[in-house]
């Protein structure tokens, strides 16, 4: 009687299939919930499986990508997606406790132990819709060029160096209230000596 419960139980169990893996070969991202084709083995395809994902995060793994793949109620055609890796873009060596989002183009937002680092891989970065975007930092560094399309205001003073450029100013400029000095001359109440009529020169300003 018993040998007969364990053959029945045993052909259950035979009956339920555990979790496998499988290389993802194709994604519809286009519903609430992404499906993708598997190849697993054997030769075996499993379509429009469902890729679950946590909340607030989102990705479509390329082609190539190894899933494993969780039946549900022990059913092939009922698989869901729990995990995927792709190790050939994966970022690799990375420090105990550090994490890294990254793609198959290179970019990747990287938490090292001394800091963060965000890497476009010559990709341009944007930031958009938002009304206000606050840098609180004691001090800020940019290594080239930077392009302001709108109003800049500064309230703590404005200082720099020309470099080999120099500092050029195009198209107007005005100044209210304060003084402004070149070289500890100021501007607007300098005077000259050496005054003459006709078309002689004053003296440099004093």
């Amino acid at each position: 009687m018993i040998d007969q419960i364990h053959r029945a139980i045993d052909s259950r169990l035979r009956g339920i299939r555990l979790a496998f893996r499988g290389v993802i070969t194709l994604v519809k991202a286009a519903g609430s919930v992404q499906l993708v084709q598997v190849d697993a083995l054997a030769g075996e395809q499993l379509q429009d499986a469902e890729l679950m994902q946590h909340y607030g995060y989102t990705s479509n793994p390329p082609q190539g990508t190894m899933a494993i793949v969780l039946p549900i109620g022990g059913k092939t055609a009922h698989g869901i997606i729990i995990a995927t890796e792709h190790g050939s873009y994966r970022l690799k060596n990375l420090a105990s406790g550090e994490v890294a989002i990254y793609d198959d183009q290179g970019q990747k937002v990287h938490l090292t132990r001394a800091g963060i680092i965000i890497d476009g891989a010559g990709l341009p970065i944007k930031v958009q819709n938002t009304p206000l975007v606050t840098v609180d930092a004691p001090q800020t560094h940019f290594t080239g060029k930077v392009t302001v399309d709108d109003l800049l205001t500064y309230s703590n003073g404005l200082a720099g160096t020309g470099g080999s450029n120099a500092n050029t100013i195009t198209g107007n400029l005005t100044h209210t209230g304060g003084s402004l000095s070149s070289n500890g001359k100021v501007l607007h109440t300098h005077t000259h000596g050496g005054v003459q009529a006709g078309g002689s020169s004053t003296a440099g300003p004093n």
